[in-house]
């Protein structure tokens, strides 16, 4: 008997063994992986600017401070 109290987990991969309430259909799956696909660009972007930040700001602080003319 599966215990269909316990929390489950969708998957958005072909599973014929999931229960068929847990089952999608191939539309919902490949939108479901575009999304997914979209979030990890976005992840990336912004990794990728953090990286920029952080070298430039290194890079900032490498600079010898320069005295102002009074």
């Amino acid at each position: 008997m599966d215990d269909t109290t316990a929390p489950r987990q969708l998957s958005l991969l072909p599973s014929p063994t999931a229960p068929l309430q847990f089952r999608l259909d191939a539309d919902t799956r490949r939108r479901g992986l575009q999304h997914v696909a979209e979030i990890r660009e976005q992840m990336a972007a912004r990794q990728a600017a953090r990286a920029e930040a952080a070298r430039v700001a290194a890079e900032a602080a490498r600079r010898p401070v320069r005295p102002t003319a009074a």
